[in-house]
């Protein structure tokens, strides 16, 4: 019955693009009203509905037996009954919101229902059976992502702010829920729209010399060609800080990497179930416990990071078994993956030779990897030594910087609260987050900056070279269209929505 949108309809108000969909249907002009469960399916103290669409207030109307039109944000406690029995199924609590200052654009129902499994089950299907297509009532149950879709197409949101929306959704942590606002509260889109505006008036410029530039001498031309390159030259320079500060705040979603490694018996698992306050590996007196890698995510003052407990870094020559050996090789390429290497080693370890471990951290230092070095075992320390002798011994002997250093026991606690600290450090220095919030965007947004609209300022620059007016405009405008795909606004853009809407769960 219902055909996929053909295109999109645009009409440039100077700001943004207002989007409509052309809904085709041989019965009806409207598109049909879809509903879903939003929350989990399963027992629990509430479960509620979302309907949206031209029939929301008849399936209120059904639903409720009530003669009248429910009144726009007005909380209602109403019995709900069968169309088709007139058996009551619930008392729910019921919102409705009239279009168009609704999620999606339109008008728009919550049933916020008991939390048994049966009496959702029995509302669903009853708003399933109002479904009659000779009385032009369309109503079908909703895809994946398909209400934020409607408030894409009904100009609710652009494309930035919807995956905003699901980044918020996703998050786990605090700095990840931080980094999504940005594109939720439309922070990304108005760098976007910054961005396209200036590109645009630059292309004014340029177009006045396609069109008359015969009324121009070469002195002019030229100033007015260098004008143009110069704005463009900031806005790649503007374009790229701020790739590179997604790109550092993406290690946000994805979790920083901390990879424990060093000799055997170091207290690495002691290290790894403090820092998860959990029992996540095996503790023994025993070294060479751990013969694999262990990967614990846990949230560590808001930053997402996993956490790879690995086997005991010692010459190859004095492993125990083959087993062992393979653990050695996974922990050293483990941790040249790593986005922090926490070197764990026993405070007193002074006397074997550890050539092979002092080898694969000159490995990690060419890489340019952040290393700390945790000193464990400080309750056994020796006490003639002083902190700062035994930090300074073992930074002569690794070659590390002493304020890489960090003192502690797993035992008693020692140093731990200190050792957290300079976690939280590194994390926001990773993530840039230290001097400002994070910012995230989609991959998919990324790449359209680096392909689109980086490349288009980069076909600028050449076709300048070239003094080829036209083709230099034309760059630019390539580069306002990519712009276009990133939010949305956009002729063209019917194959990225599926991307966009496919990870969206079922009624958001």
């Amino acid at each position: 019955m219902w055909r996929s949108p053909s295109r999109l309809i645009l009409r440039n108000n100077g700001c943004r693009s207002i989007i409509s969909r052309a809904f085709i249907s041989i019965e009806t002009s409207h598109p049909p009203t879809i509903y879903a469960l939003s929350t989990k399916y399963a027992k629990s103290a509430i479960g509620v509905i979302r309907i949206t669409g031209s029939q929301s207030s008849y399936i209120y109307k059904q639903l409720t037996k009530s003669t009248k039109d429910p009144k726009a944000k007005l909380t209602s406690v109403r019995k709900l009954y069968s169309p088709d029995t007139n058996v009551s199924l619930d008392e729910a609590l019921t919102i409705f919101f009239k279009s168009p200052r609704t999620y999606t654009g339109e008008d728009l129902l919550e049933l916020h229902l008991h939390g048994g499994t049966a009496i959702i089950k029995s509302v669903l299907k009853a708003i399933g059976n109002l479904h009659d297509v000779n009385n032009d009532i369309h109503i079908r149950y909703a895809e994946n992502g398909e209400f934020s879709k409607r408030a894409f197409i009904n100009g609710r949101f652009d494309l930035t702010e919807i995956e905003g929306i699901r980044d918020m959704i996703d998050a786990e942590t605090e700095s990840q829920r931080i980094a999504s606002l940005s594109s939720l509260t439309g922070q990304n889109r108005s760098h976007f729209l910054k961005w396209r505006e200036d590109i645009v008036n630059n292309v004014a410029l340029l177009t006045t010399l396609i069109d008359f530039g015969e009324d121009h001498d070469i002195e002019e031309v030229e100033q007015l060609f260098s004008t143009v390159s110069e704005n463009i030259d900031k806005l790649q320079t503007e374009v790229q800080d701020y790739l590179r500060k997604v790109k550092s705040s993406e290690i946000l979603l994805k979790g920083i990497r901390l990879g424990l490694i060093g000799p055997p018996n170091a207290g690495k698992s002691s290290l790894l179930n403090i820092l998860a306050n959990k029992d996540a590996a095996i503790v023994s007196e025993i070294a060479g416990t751990t013969r694999d890698i262990i990967d614990v995510p846990i949230d560590i003052s808001g930053y997402k990071v996993i956490v790879g407990d690995t086997a005991g870094i010692r010459a190859m020559s004095t492993a125990t078994d083959v087993i062992e050996e393979e653990g050695i090789r996974r922990a050293k390429d483990y941790s040249l993956s790593s986005d922090i290497v926490v070197i764990v080693r026993p405070v007193n370890l002074f006397e074997k030779d550890e050539s092979d471990l002092v080898k694969h951290i000159n490995k990690l230092k060419e890489l340019n990897k952040t290393i700390i070095v945790v000193l464990n075992k400080e309750d056994l320390r020796d006490p003639t030594l002083s902190k700062e002798e035994l930090i300074r011994a073992h930074s002569e002997m690794l070659d590390i910087p002493v304020e890489n250093f960090q003192l502690v026991s797993c035992s008693t606690g020692n140093g731990i609260p200190e050792l957290n600290n300079e976690l939280i450090n590194l994390f926001k220095m990773l993530s840039l987050s230290d001097s400002a919030d994070p910012i995230v965007i989609s991959s998919r947004a990324q790449d359209i900056l680096e392909k689109d609209v980086l490349n288009g300022f980069e076909q600028f620059h050449y076709w300048r070279d070239q003094e080829d007016v036209v083709l230099a405009s034309e760059s630019l405008k390539q580069s306002v269209e990519g712009i276009g795909k990133i939010t949305g606004d956009s002729v063209g853009i019917e194959e990225i929505l599926g991307v966009v809407f496919s990870s969206f769960c079922i009624g958001k």
